[in-house]
């Protein structure tokens, strides 16, 4: 039977980073086990209260941090300050102030690059790694290698070279216009993202596909257009909290995640055990999501599992950010997970 904990509220907190403060939401006990959540672009610590608050409530201690660039956080303005070489170091950085060993890692996006680059290099700072979205050796080794397991029935090559990931290409030649466009109105950014999962779209190309061509997001247009909240994932606190997030840090530093593809690629080669996995490992697909496109694209899974011994794999109806659409779901996979034996003693 499951059991439920009084605990206290999510509140913020923050530890010394290696280039500034790491701020965090933490909640639970304090000695239960560490259960950390790593967001990836354009996101925030808040956007993982879903689970935070559910796995809080069943006994565990969770943190969630804004990642370097982002809320609260250190804004390095050195674009290769957000190779996953340093974002690895601010997770050890928060595991070493949180008084912990280790912990079980959950990521989503780059938040998933960063979880899967930090089992491959420090395998002791890991009980177990989760990612939402995002398959082991893909994102976290670069765009070079992501181009290798698209599926071109759906993107032909000579149409769409880049294949949905077109964006990152753009944002290789053009990051200032890309930083200017999304931060003209943090709002209506964060509006137009953060949207559920659209079933019509399975196995079509993605919007994606055509920045290059098209010169940049949305047609070319100096500005996000203004698209209504229905439809979207968010509570009205949340698009408040995104909000004002954006507009107090701007699009430079998450932009910037995508400016490191060779240094990722290089990290990601010095990985120890040639990158193979021992600790338990857990994969939840986005069954619609159109970026990462493993439901169509299956084969992007193949290095995942063939690098992971200890390997779960879930799939959700839902779109790119399933932690908000779908909560009960992803937490119940979450749940399963790490109610199996061998990870109730092991975090920390």
């Amino acid at each position: 039977m499951t059991l439920f904990h009084e605990v206290e509220r999510v509140s913020r907190s923050a530890a010394p980073g290696p280039v500034g403060p790491i701020s965090y939401l933490v909640a639970g006990p304090v000695d239960g086990p560490l259960v950390v959540f790593v967001h990836g672009w354009p996101a925030i610590a808040e956007t993982w209260r879903p689970q935070l608050e559910a796995f809080a409530a069943l006994g565990h201690r969770v943190v969630a941090p804004d990642m370097r660039g982002y809320g609260q956080s250190a804004t390095p303005a050195d674009p290769a300050a957000y190779g996953q070489r340093h974002l690895v170091d601010d997770m050890l950085a928060l595991l070493a102030h949180l008084g912990r060993d280790s912990a079980t890692w959950v990521g989503h996006d780059w938040g998933s690059a960063t979880v899967w680059a930090l089992a491959a290099h420090h395998p002791r700072a890991c009980a177990a790694v989760a990612s939402l979205c995002v398959p082991y050796r893909m994102l976290d080794r670069g765009l070079e290698v992501m181009l290798t397991q698209v599926n071109r029935s759906i993107y032909p090559i000579d149409r769409y070279p880049y294949a949905q990931f077109d964006y990152m290409a753009y944002y290789e030649r053009n990051p200032e216009r890309a930083i200017a466009v999304l931060g003209a109105d943090p709002a209506r950014t964060v509006a137009a993202f953060f949207r559920r999962g659209e079933p019509d779209g399975f196995g079509k190309p993605a919007r994606t596909a055509t920045l290059v061509r098209d010169g940049g997001w949305f047609g070319g247009a100096d500005m996000t257009p203004n698209v209504p909240l229905a439809g979207s994932v968010l509570t009205a606190d949340l698009y408040q909290e995104l909000r004002r997030s954006f507009e107090r840090t701007g699009f430079a530093g998450p932009t910037a995640y995508y400016l490191n593809h060779v240094a990722n690629r290089a990290y990601s080669d010095e990985s120890l055990n040639g990158g193979h996995l021992d600790m338990p490992a857990l994969f939840i697909e986005a069954r619609y999501d159109v970026i990462a496109d493993t439901a169509v694209a299956p084969d992007r899974k193949n290095p995942m599992r063939e690098h992971c011994a200890q390997l779960t794999e879930r799939s959700v109806d839902a779109g790119h950010w399933l932690g908000l659409e779908r909560p009960a779901e992803v937490n119940a996979a979450l749940e399963s997970w790490l109610s199996a034996p061998r990870l109730l003693n092991g975090a920390g």
